[in-house]
């Protein structure tokens, strides 16, 4: 699944101070676990439509999003170190400018990394696949080892990944009920889309995942 490619690093550009405040997720849905699970696929073809901010939130919410006092999150982490990060390249997403956003679980907002349309070099990094470049948004995750090794040693990259898998998965479930599709995607050259999206030195990415309203439902 982990499929990625190393390729000489490249700079870093600075991060802006762009915030957005998402709408406040959704709770509840007439769509159950079950039948989510029951219609869980991967879709990577979808039609030209944009997506509402409200529906990128509640991806963003599935992914990392705060459940309880304490910080928890809707993906379990070893001993709640919670090594990942969740990003969003926007591309036609209403009431957002295209860009790339980081997402804040604490406070349910999108933080502003850059400006612009980065899916078709971010296709481009990841083997040229055009579900990246046509979807119109596309939900990115990536991880610092350092935060769960530092207690688990070693073994910590075999939680962070498990990490990225969970994450991952109640994405899947989630675009269900909102009835969007999208694929996990782990094939890509990881220094090229590091630069691509001016990732931390220290920081992996791990998978990506385009969203959009599939052609077939």
């Amino acid at each position: 699944m982990f499929t990625r490619f190393s390729r000489p690093q490249a700079g870093q550009e600075p991060i802006s101070s762009k915030k957005i405040t998402l709408p406040k997720p959704v709770y509840s849905s007439e769509t159950s676990v079950e039948a989510a699970l029951l219609n869980r696929q991967s879709t990577r073809s979808y039609r030209g439509e944009s997506l509402a901010l409200s529906e990128v939130g509640q991806l963003l919410w599935a992914a990392q999003g705060i459940t309880r006092p304490g910080g928890y999150r809707t993906a379990p982490s070893a001993g709640a170190l919670y090594p990942l990060e969740v990003y969003l390249l926007a591309g036609d997403v209403r009431d957002l400018d295209s860009g790339f956003y980081k997402y804040n679980p604490e406070s349910h907002e999108l933080w502003g990394v850059f400006e612009g349309d980065k899916r078709a070099e971010l296709g481009q990094a990841a083997l040229n696949q055009e579900a990246i470049r046509d979807a119109p948004a596309v939900i990115v995750i990536s991880g610092i080892y350092e935060r769960t090794t530092g207690k688990y040693g070693e073994r910590g990259h075999q939680y962070v990944h498990m990490e990225v898998g969970s994450a991952a998965q109640n994405v899947y479930l989630q675009a269900v009920s909102l009835h969007l599709g999208t694929v996990f995607i782990g094939a890509f050259y990881d220094e090229d889309v590091k630069k691509v999206l001016q990732l931390g030195e220290n920081e992996e990415p791990f998978c990506i995942l385009p969203v959009g309203r599939p052609e077939v439902e």
